[in-house]
């Protein structure tokens, strides 16, 4: 029964989480970022939870798979917090920082587009037997 609830659970994770994915990869404004840093903490969270229901090592290993997407989205959404707080301090930001903040973008989306191409979230459905 609560193996049932797991696979039935990282299965819509994963699904939720390929959905943010694909949306980001396409336009990595403040929202989009959010909601996949969101979905990956979620599908990481069930699979850390339920790691003895998956096929032995697969939770970590997908974890940590989808923790370099994490990172990557982190580095953009960083930049965000800081461009918002001097805005919110009328202090004006140097140029550079937001062409640090789109070179972070970049990076995301094309790491996104290759997991894409990749059909790694189908992969991972396999390793995981969902």
């Amino acid at each position: 029964m609560i193996r049932r609830h797991a696979i039935e659970q990282a299965s819509a994770l994963l699904r939720r989480m390929a959905f943010q994915a694909n949306r980001t990869a396409r336009r990595t404004d403040a929202g989009r970022i959010h909601d996949l840093r969101v979905s990956i903490r979620r599908l990481t969270a069930c699979l850390e939870l339920f790691r003895q229901f998956f096929p032995r090592g697969q939770a970590r290993r997908i974890s940590r798979k989808v923790g370099v997407l994490m990172d990557l989205a982190s580095e953009v959404r960083n930049r965000d917090i800081a461009l918002e707080l001097l805005k919110k301090a009328a202090i004006p930001a140097a140029p550079s920082w937001a062409l640090e903040r789109e070179q972070a973008a970049a990076e995301l989306r094309d790491a996104l587009k290759h997991w894409s191409r990749r059909d790694a979230h189908r992969k991972w459905r396999v390793r995981l037997d969902l």
